[in-house]
């Protein structure tokens, strides 16, 4: 229980299906925040939720874990010029492997979250992550990490419903968390003082020059801040056709920029790939974001460079920043996904 509206409702419907429930805050993050899931308000949240349900509450703490699985990765692809996503990462090491550890070890059969996604079964018995009902908040792409271990002890109560009746259940129940506002921020980088005071006191930053073509156009304060495909704040003098970030050279602290046709790219390499059930060649849907149009493509065996798959798109696109997620889909199931390589 995040102390949201969506795990609120995913408790009351488990207890409407009988099931006997306790409510479980994962304390993640040791420092300050005040954005994402991790604030002390989320966890008076979540208790206070379960005190209205009637549910036992706990808070178990993973701050370790997740220093060592989430923050110090996130640090370090900034220090080489990657863009990670923390998010996948937290799902990857703490949700649903550490978390799904500790309740095995207590002795619960499942993890349930308030994650707009569906779990599948196949003809063949075997379960592939779906995408939710409702299509604006569909949360399965940061839950291509879950392989049949876990999705066979995950349940998800509300993927079958749009974010408007959850909150709309929440309010028949008179859930105090039915009018809050989704998180959408890393819980460990404060609003308030930024990415680059977090990144700052964990790691030096480097300024930086950035080239266009063979020209030095402008300078930035810090090359381990900037990602493939950014425009605004880069600080270039005189004006012209837009330009975007092409590559980031973190060891020469060089940015390249060009135009917009610089930034397409027909394929990318993944790395540190998941399947749902086995590796799957030929047609699928890829997707670059987590909220992002999936593109036609086909998948096949990668040739070197350490990469596991390819990712050949049926129309060129923007270039996936290194360091991201692409999730593969075939019609609205998870097959797979991996990390873009360099």
């Amino acid at each position: 229980m995040s102390g949201g509206v969506d795990s609120s409702v995913a408790a009351a419907r488990l207890l409407d299906a009988g099931h006997e429930v306790v409510g479980v805050t994962m304390k993640l993050w040791g420092g300050e925040s005040d954005t994402g899931c991790c604030s002390v308000s989320d966890v008076d949240d979540a208790r206070r939720v379960a005190q209205q349900l009637g549910i036992a509450h706990h808070v178990w703490s993973f701050t370790d874990d997740f220093e060592r699985h989430v923050v110090e990765p996130y640090v370090e692809a900034h220090r080489t010029g990657r863009t990670p996503n923390p998010c996948i990462e937290c799902n990857r090491h703490l949700k649903f492997d550490r978390l799904l550890r500790r309740v095995e070890a207590v002795g619960y059969d499942a993890v349930a979250t308030g994650h707009h996604a569906r779990v599948v079964e196949r003809p063949d018995a075997t379960r592939r992550l779906a995408r939710g009902a409702d299509t604006a908040k569909d949360q399965s792409y940061v839950l291509y990490v879950l392989g049949q271990e876990e999705l066979a002890r995950t349940l998800l109560p509300v993927g079958d419903i749009t974010k408007d009746e959850v909150r709309a259940e929440a309010v028949r129940r008179g859930l105090r968390t039915a009018d809050k506002p989704d998180s959408q921020d890393v819980c460990f980088v404060t609003a308030s003082r930024g990415r680059a005071d977090f990144l700052g006191r964990r790691m030096a930053l480097h300024p930086g020059r950035i080239v266009d073509g063979t020209d030095e156009v402008g300078r930035v304060d810090a090359v381990e801040l900037v990602t493939i495909g950014q425009r605004r704040g880069l600080g270039m003098a005189g004006a012209g056709s837009p330009r975007y970030v092409v590559d980031v050279d973190v060891p020469s602290a060089t940015v390249r920029v060009g135009g917009a046709a610089d930034l397409l790219a027909t394929r990318v390499d993944l790395t540190d790939v998941v399947w749902a059930a086995g590796p799957v060649a030929g047609p699928v849907a890829a997707q670059c974001s987590a909220h992002g149009t999936p593109r036609a493509a086909n998948v096949a065996p990668a040739a070197g460079s350490g990469a596991t798959a390819a990712v050949i798109f049926a129309e060129p696109g923007r270039r996936v920043a290194v360091g991201q997620s692409v999730v593969l889909y075939q019609r609205d199931e998870v097959v797979g996904g991996g990390i873009a390589a360099r």
